[in-house]
């Protein structure tokens, strides 16, 4: 839970580098609280099927856009390479797959031209 928070923190920020459990600890509570959040609609009669989503479902997914995309473009800054990449999105399935490998990958080691490594001195 404190990932998410450092994340909220920085709700705006694109620039820097996130290191892999702050990405990741992201999305899991990301995750978790829109699963929550659709049973609260689903129960409370506001869930829409034309939309896919309820008004808290919406409100929730509004309010985390921007801090969504500053950690994904922190992420990709993290393994080296412009936040720029997160476009890759819109491509159907392999976008998705391409920004899931980079994802997942370590960070760089050592400074980069997005900042100081976040892990500390690993070089």
């Amino acid at each position: 839970m404190n990932w998410f928070l450092i994340a909220l923190k920085k709700y705006a920020t694109f620039s820097g580098r996130a290191q892999r459990a702050e990405y990741w600890y992201y999305f899991l509570f990301y995750v978790l609280l829109v699963v929550s959040v659709s049973i609260v609609d689903a129960m409370t009669g506001s869930y829409s099927s034309a939309s896919g989503m309820g008004m808290l479902g919406m409100l929730l997914t509004v309010g985390l856009l921007i801090p969504s995309l500053a950690v994904g473009v922190r992420r990709l800054h993290d393994t080296g390479r412009s936040g720029w990449w997160l476009l890759l999105a819109f491509i159907p399935v392999v976008g998705a797959i391409v920004l899931l490998v980079f994802a997942v990958q370590d960070s760089s080691p050592g400074d980069n031209a997005y900042g100081p490594c976040p892990k500390g001195n690993v070089v």
